[in-house]
Order: C-alpha cells, then sequence, then structure tokens
C-alpha cells in the first residue's frame, strides 16, 4: 500500500483516523470496489449534525421520502448555489470551517444523485410558504432555487404542494420532518431539532406522524396551485 506498518497499526487501532486517499488505496490493493472508502466516509462526517448519518443511510435505501420543509427549502431539493449560501452564513457564523462546509456539500451532492438514478424513491414535499418567500442567497440565486423547485415538480416520481401560511394554527407540525417508506414496508421517521437529528423507530410515535402528515397532505395546495404559487415567487424575484 506505500505505508508504513506504524501507520497502518495505528489505524488499526482505531488511534489514527484514516484519509480518503488511504481508503481508495485500500479498495485498490484489496480490490473490494468502494467498500474502505464508504466505510471512510461514514467515520469522516464529523462535520455532519448528530444523528443525520444514520438518517441518510436510511435514505439511501427507502423507496418512499415524504418531508415537510419549514423555513428552508429540503436538501435533497437545493441547488448548489442554494446549497452553498446557507453554508457559507453557517462558516460567518463560526458554526462550522470552510472545510466542513465543503464537506457537507460534497455529502449533499451524493445524496442528491440517488434522484437521477434508475431506481429514484417516490418523493413527496410539503414545503411551508416561507421556504418560497425567504431569499436565500440574493434574488439570482434563489430565483434559479424555485426554477428547479419547478422542473422537479414535472419529474413523476415526485409531488410538492406549497403549505400556505393561511393553514395557520392547523399546521401539524413545528419541526421539519421526514417518513420514509423502507424496502421492508417498515416506516420510518426524521426530525431535527437545533442541537441533533433522530431517527423515529417507535411504530407508535411514527403512526402519528404519519397520520399528522396525511392531514398536512389536506390541508396543503393542490398540486397544480402549489406550482402556481412557485412561478409567482419567482417571478416576484424578478
Amino acid at each position: 500500500m506505500g505505508y508504513s506498518n506504524t501507520l497502518i497499526s495505528y489505524i488499526e487501532r482505531g488511534q489514527r483516523s484514516p484519509t480518503r486517499k488511504f481508503a481508495v488505496k485500500t479498495d485498490s490493493v484489496f480490490d473490494t470496489g468502494q467498500t474502505f472508502y464508504d466505510l471512510w466516509r461514514r467515520i469522516d462526517r464529523a462535520s455532519l449534525l448528530e444523528g443525520f448519518p444514520e438518517y441518510a443511510d436510511a435514505e439511501a435505501r427507502c423507496r418512499r421520502l415524504r418531508l415537510f420543509s419549514l423555513t428552508m427549502i429540503t436538501g435533497l431539493f437545493q441547488t448548489p448555489g442554494y446549497a452553498a449560501a446557507l453554508s457559507s452564513a453557517i462558516v460567518q457564523r463560526g458554526i462550522i470551517t470552510q472545510a466542513e462546509a465543503t464537506e457537507r456539500l460534497e455529502f449533499l451532492a451524493s445524496r442528491q444523485r440517488r434522484l437521477d438514478g434508475k431506481n429514484p424513491p417516490a418523493v413527496h414535499a410539503v414545503l411551508d410558504e416561507s421556504c418560497l418567500t425567504r431569499t436565500i442567497g440574493g434574488p439570482l440565486v434563489m430565483g434559479e432555487q424555485l426554477y428547479h423547485l419547478e422542473a422537479l415538480a414535472a419529474r413523476p416520481n415526485i409531488t410538492i404542494q406549497v403549505a400556505p401560511i393561511s393553514v395557520a394554527e392547523h399546521l401539524p407540525f413545528a419541526l421539519p420532518v421526514v417518513l420514509l417508506g423502507m424496502p421492508d414496508r417498515s416506516v420510518l421517521g426524521y426530525s431535527e431539532s437545533y442541537a441533533r437529528g433522530h431517527l423515529e423507530r417507535d411504530q407508535r410515535i411514527v403512526a402519528t406522524w404519519d397520520s399528522e402528515y396525511d392531514q398536512l397532505q389536506m390541508e396543503a395546495l393542490p398540486k397544480a396551485p402549489s406550482l402556481e404559487f412557485i412561478r409567482k415567487a419567482r417571478e416576484e424575484l424578478s
């Protein structure tokens, strides 16, 4: 492999973290595809919100995604410019480093590629109106983001609804929520607080979320009016 016995020993004992180059070289030597690279990615996700890597693993395997986004457009739908504007703001606040921001953006791009794969999941997203009216990254970046939402809504496996402000107290969720339909037909839930994310497996809790999501779909605008809402928001920017 071209590494010293001492370094290999440190990595094997968990006393030193492997690098991306090390993981790629290991896969090459042992002809293991991307096995060690994938393991390295799990280790190297320290910049991600606590609990999110576990969710990301489930997201990569799910057959169906139902999302509710509050204040920000869900990551899977974000354009590079929109995502970069959010990451840059977090760096400026001193929460993460620029290197960590770059890692987050690369990881987001890898997640988004599944939407363009051969067997993408069915996605139903309800976006709170505030997601569309909060201008992230300036008018140009936000305009591109809204146009991207229109393009996504045209895909047969993606449905987008808008929950207008008029829903008021009937909005069932106070935090972003995701429901994941897994290959074994089980359903997992995911939500985030400021400090961490949590993958919910308790089926009693998930069933409640499922029922609340059904209510959310009924309160939100239908598909065509939702698309028109997004178009108007984009036109107002220009």
